[in-house]
């Protein structure tokens, strides 16, 4: 089913998650116990991130060497184990970054052939490895792009022409919004422009960037509506579960974390600390609630413990 069908639907709280594959060469049993447990609470859908290649810097006994990462695996595998296991809809991240046109075509197809309906569509962050392009390829830099691309296939256009047995997709597409604004748009108005190049693209539904003062998505969501965006726009949390993450998922995701909860953090001993963030979250997502918001989607990535705190603190 598709996530706004799923948002179409609803008739309580739908919660759903996101999570991220095992490193390269890793072990899949601890991501395996985050699905396990996270299941129980029947979410309509699960996230699920893909990677790309990036390059590394390494101290040698010869000097620094720059050396190329290879991708983190694991995304389409998870999603078929979620969708035919657990029979939850798995959703995919399509990113921009690092991978070329045909590529993302390719890994559309075999979700296709999954039947996988829903992705989402997303430029990925910028790293510092230049995929270079073969001759004939080509790449999408933005996500409204990107989902053009997907919207295309959805109409039976593919990249090469006469391809046999080329059917349409049926992707629902969703992509990434920012309460605090993208860090590389100069302000607010133009990113939410931004924003609407991707919904008039074929975009059918906003997921946000994490943001711990609601009033932050309640500006946003006000603001798309006046430029004209009228898709669903669920709003995304994160629980803090450490002091380290104080600095950074600020420096990591432009975001502000409030006054109150930094300092309650900061005088906290260690082991409380997840505890004042399910406290936190919970006052977000009650609040978030009863303003009839489509969802709450939270980034859990491989860690569910504090999650499954708050869902039995919301009697969930």
């Amino acid at each position: 089913m598709k996530v706004i069908e799923h948002l179409a639907i609803r008739k309580g709280p739908l919660i759903s998650f996101e999570i991220i594959p095992p490193q390269r060469g890793g072990d899949i049993k601890a991501l395996l116990s985050v699905i396990e447990h996270i299941a129980k609470y029947h979410p309509p859908f699960i996230d699920i991130t893909s990677h790309a290649a990036e390059v590394i810097y390494e101290e040698t006994p010869g000097g620094i060497q720059r050396r190329v990462k290879r991708k983190r695996p694991g995304t389409l595998g998870i999603c078929a184990l979620i969708q035919n296991k657990y029979n939850i809809d798995a959703v995919p991240h399509i990113i921009c970054q690092g991978f070329t046109r045909e590529e993302t075509e390719d890994f559309l197809i075999e979700l296709h052939y999954l039947g996988i309906d829903n992705v989402l569509a997303i430029r990925g962050d910028e790293n510092t490895f230049k995929k270079p392009l073969a001759y004939g390829r080509s790449a999408n830099t933005y996500a409204s792009e990107l989902v053009s691309q997907i919207v295309a296939m959805n109409h039976g256009r593919y990249l090469e022409e006469g391809l046999l047995d080329a059917k349409p997709t049926n992707f629902c597409v969703g992509v990434g919004g920012y309460p605090e604004k993208h860090f590389e748009a100069p302000n607010m108005k133009i990113d939410i422009k931004h924003t609407k190049q991707k919904v008039d693209a074929g975009a059918e539904y906003i997921v946000t960037q994490m943001f711990f003062d609601n009033q932050k998505y309640f500006n946003y969501v006000d603001c798309c509506r006046l430029e004209g965006i009228d898709v669903p726009i669920i709003p995304g949390l994160k629980i803090i579960t450490t002091k380290t993450q104080l600095t950074n998922i600020p420096r990591n995701f432009y975001i502000d974390i409030p006054d109150e909860l930094s300092e309650e953090v900061l005088s906290a001993k260690p082991e409380h600390v997840m505890e004042i963030g399910v406290n936190w979250a919970c006052k977000q997502v009650e609040e978030l609630l009863n303003r009839n918001v489509p969802g709450v989607h939270f980034y859990i990535m491989q860690n569910s413990k504090p999650i499954l705190m708050l869902l039995e603190k919301l009697k969930f």
